[in-house]
């Protein structure tokens, strides 16, 4: 019986020990899980991150999709959901959508935009040979639009339940693509612009449907009470967007949250009418972001566009456009492929690679990064004429691969004659015409090389005079001028602060954009 009652007391002992321990376990880990964290949510606070990491300052260009439900009408653009809606727009933008949708698909009465899912099947959607085909481009990062204005997840989604994995192709299509990138060892990129999907309009009936040609401009889906897009269904409300804003806001951060989680992107971006989404909203949402990448030894990027992000935090894009001056921070500039709507539709017309090629080495000079976007079909499909686009821009890169990756600003970005159009965010268009005239600057990180960019095919055997090559250190003395990608050596000879090149044969040089490579003794 004392055995007994010894074992019993040891037993006990044991038992509560144990107990701390545990305790004393668990309050470690809670330490060491307080110590991960980093950032508070505040701007002062999210400020400190490494905005410019050095991987972004080489990658020079990304490339995402907008692909989605939308692509399955491919008619107009990615805005169908909301145009098919409207039946009155006169002649503004959008307005064959309402009468297309009628035609072909019947009244939305009995045909709404949920009714598409099903026939988004991405049946010939193959991960690994997309990012083969974005890494033959040159891309150092890619990703989706993980979800538009309309509401619809591209990824295998627990918070959202109109999602691509319980849905149409019943397939991770996010997480398919991360681990393929992954295997090429490029960085990812999220984008999300389900801002906009919230409805702001149930109680203001001045802007409900029917009320002008363009009512609810800061909710994608108009509200009228017999639309479905004022449903209250329960599962049906989320797609739509018909909640409350406390619940709305609720929602848009934590599918946000579900994506930096599961999927660990690099970048997070954010389209349009992130200004709409409350501040302590943002703010949660940045230093989440920040958070878990940096605590998975990521150095992690937000983008934003207009003003809707502190530049504190965030990098600036410019839709369409670019700087006009060499910028003092890193920026952005998302492009289509296309000559119009970001999502695939049927007869599309694309840009001459010539074009983007040119507009892309004007960014690169402004300290700018491209994002350029693609247009699958609702099949899964990346078309040829885009595919041959992206294999021009991949070759032109690869002979060229000194001048892109790795290189900075010059003390002038260039000079020439090309006139530039406004973009519709400022500065200029992405559509830039340049040619043999126009002339572009970068330098190698070290400063003993410029790389001197014509933007066309200069005239074979002709003198061309370079300015502003000695701008950074008057008394350099050049070493060698020479052809980036045929390895030609030129001509040259200096008066006072101008360089004077003698061009080869016109087969020595690029008609897309010849690269003079000036080294320094």
């Amino acid at each position: 019986m004392k055995i007994n009652r010894i074992a019993l007391v040891l037993g006990i002992i044991a038992v509560l020990m144990g107990c701390k321990n545990v305790s004393k376990n668990d309050e470690l880990e809670s330490k060491e899980e307080t110590t991960l964290l980093k950032f508070e949510e505040n701007w002062e606070s999210l400020s400190k991150i490494e905005r410019e990491p050095e991987w972004f300052k080489d990658s020079k260009l990304g490339i995402y999709f907008h692909w989605g439900v939308y692509s399955v009408p491919a008619f107009d653009g990615e805005w169908y959901p909301r145009w098919m809606y409207f039946p009155n727009r006169g002649n503004e933008w959008g307005w064959e959508v309402y009468p297309h949708h009628e035609k072909t698909y019947g009244s939305v009465k009995e045909f709404n935009y949920h009714d598409f899912i099903p026939m988004f099947k991405a049946e010939e959607f193959d991960a690994n040979e997309w990012a083969t085909l974005f890494d033959d481009a040159g891309a150092k990062f890619a990703g989706p639009v993980a979800q538009h204005h309309d509401g619809f997840a591209m990824w295998g989604s627990k918070v959202n339940p109109w999602n691509v994995k319980e849905m149409g192709p019943k397939r991770d299509i996010t997480g398919e693509l991360f681990k393929a990138l992954g295997k090429k060892n490029m960085k990812t990129i999220a984008t999300f612009h389900h801002a906009r999907v919230g409805q702001r309009y149930a109680k203001d009936s001045t802007n409900w449907l029917g009320k002008g040609p363009n009512i609810s401009k800061n909710s994608h889906y108009p509200y009228h009470p017999d639309y479905i897009t004022s449903t209250t269904d329960p599962k049906l409300r989320k797609l739509y967007g018909n909640l409350e804003a406390e619940e709305f806001n609720q929602y848009w951060l934590d599918q946000i949250k579900e994506v930096v989680d599961g999927y660990a992107p690099d970048i997070i971006w954010f389209d349009s009418w992130l200004d709409i989404i409350p501040e302590n909203y943002k703010q949660q949402m940045v230093a989440h972001h920040f958070n878990t990448a940096t605590n998975r030894n990521q150095e992690p990027l937000a983008i934003h566009k207009q003003k809707d992000l502190p530049e504190s935090v965030s990098l600036l894009d410019m839709e369409q456009g670019g700087k006009t001056e060499i910028s003092e921070d890193y920026w952005m500039t998302d492009i289509t492929i296309s000559d119009g709507s970001w999502c695939y539709t049927k007869d599309q017309v694309y840009k001459e690679p010539s074009l983007i090629i040119r507009n892309m080495i004007d960014v690169w000079s402004k300290k700018g990064i491209v994002l350029l976007n693609v247009s699958p079909t609702a099949t899964g499909v990346i078309n040829k004429e885009q595919r041959d686009i992206l294999k021009t821009i991949g070759e032109w890169i690869d002979l060229h691969e000194e001048a892109v990756y790795k290189t900075r600003v010059h003390s002038i970005y260039g000079y020439g004659i090309a006139n530039f159009e406004e973009g519709h965010f400022g500065g200029q268009s992405a559509t830039t015409k340049y040619n043999e005239n126009d002339f572009r600057f970068t330098t190698s990180k070290d400063g003993n090389t410029i790389y001197i960019y014509a933007l066309g095919l200069p005239k074979a055997n002709s003198d061309i005079q370079i300015k502003h090559v000695f701008d950074s250190n008057k008394e350099a003395s050049v070493k060698n001028i020479s052809v980036l990608g045929s390895n030609t050596q030129l001509k040259w000879s200096r008066h006072d602060e101008t360089i004077t090149i003698t061009t080869p044969e016109s087969s020595d040089m690029n008609e897309l954009a010849t690269v003079f490579k000036l080294e320094f003794k």
